[in-house]
């Protein structure tokens, strides 16, 4: 069997991490033999992907309204490499994945749209955003599944108008190996990062995005900050080493922008906020973090309530004050409180969400669609 995954780009975010999770272990556990398309260019998971023996392809398509000449090479990509399924990843892929394929004389049904996210405020970004999405809840009958990685998501799309054949659950997963405690390595970070033993570190890993609401975990850093004097701040992402901050924060928090060497970043920390005000799906970050035994604070996006269940707290939207009060609430805890939840938050990722269940169910669903036909 051949598979063609088709995603809008391959940069550092949860989609494209979960692609490259997902297909190269698939392929080295015998799965089928796979040809990653990116619309645009290979971005940061580009080689990796290449490095496990997994065809890359990139269009360089402009990030804009598609050229319908690139749609036709698109289509060309697919009739020349005859796949027996297509999964499209993120919107303008599930698009353009669709079109080529019928243009290929691909069956729609062997087209499957894996979903991201759910309650996108699609008022914060460009008008062609939603109308693609609306043009997609009309094709919605067209592949012969949605994937969703969230309940969430689902939800949210069924409020928009999609109506597929079928639904599947494919929930994210995690290489516990690679995302795991690890006492020395801690030390070793924070002392990189100038944190003393005794700083209670909380971290937000988010590219600077409207979504994500770095404005709200800023101005909760900022009251912390002036009730505890051992708090210190870690951002990282996109754009976050531009982030401004107040001459408290200045002294207290350090922005990284994109790091390669997030797994070690994360065992440096005490606490991990996600703060997002809509659409997020299942979070990557909270079960990278959760795997780290780094405990979370989350608001109600997406299906991250039910990922930390007890282990976290959740808080409003947009309410620096009640953020606020939840980091102090980890702050003030003994150790042992928050080991045990620590400890908790691990299992429930290992219980769950680990890559290697993950990967089976991938492959369990491609092999019942391609059986199907």
């Amino acid at each position: 069997m051949r598979i063609m995954h088709i995603i809008t780009d391959l940069s550092l975010g949860g989609a494209e991490r979960m692609l490259t999770q997902v297909v190269p272990s698939n392929v080295k556990n015998g799965g089928p033999c796979a040809t990653v398309v990116s619309l645009t260019d290979e971005g940061a998971y580009g080689a990796i992907l290449r490095d496990a023996n997994v065809e890359v392809v990139c269009l360089g398509m402009r990030r804009s309204v598609p050229n319908p000449v690139d749609v036709i090479r698109l289509a060309k990509i697919v009739r020349s490499r005859k796949p027996d399924l297509i999964m499209t990843l993120l919107y303008h892929a599930d698009l353009l994945g669709t079109v080529a394929a019928l243009l290929a004389g691909v069956s729609p049904r062997r087209v499957i749209w894996n979903l991201r996210c759910s309650n996108i405020d699609f008022s914060r970004y460009a008008k062609s955003t939603l109308y693609v999405v609306r043009l997609l809840s009309l094709m919605s009958r067209l592949p012969g599944v949605i994937a969703t990685n969230s309940h969430a998501g689902r939800l949210a799309h069924l409020a928009l108008g999609y109506r597929p054949r079928r639904w599947v659950y494919l929930p994210n997963g995690f290489d516990l190996d690679e995302w795991r405690p690890d006492p020395a390595d801690r030390m070793v970070v924070r002392e990189s990062l100038g944190l003393a033993d005794d700083a209670f570190v909380i971290g937000m890993v988010a590219r600077v995005d409207p979504q994500k609401d770095h404005a709200t975990f800023l101005a909760a850093a900022q009251k912390a900050a002036k009730a505890r004097a051992n708090l210190r701040f870690v951002l990282v992402g996109k754009e976050t080493e531009s982030l401004p901050l107040s001459d408290t924060l200045a002294e207290r928090a350090l922005t990284l922008g994109v790091r390669r060497d997030v797994p070690r970043l994360m065992r440096a920390l005490d606490l991990h906020v996600l703060c997002s005000i809509y659409g997020e799906g299942f979070p990557n970050v909270v079960g990278e973090a959760m795997a780290s035994e780094v405990p979370c604070i989350v608001t109600d996006s997406g299906d991250a309530v039910a990922l930390i269940e007890d282990t976290g707290l959740v808080v409003p939207f947009g309410d620096p004050t009640a953020l606020a009060e939840a980091m102090l609430r980890f702050a003030d805890e003994t150790l042992e409180w928050r080991r045990k939840r620590a400890r908790a938050a691990r299992a429930i990722i290992e219980q769950n969400y680990d890559i290697e269940s993950v990967r089976r169910l991938y492959l369990k669903l491609w092999r019942e669609v391609a059986a199907s036909l």
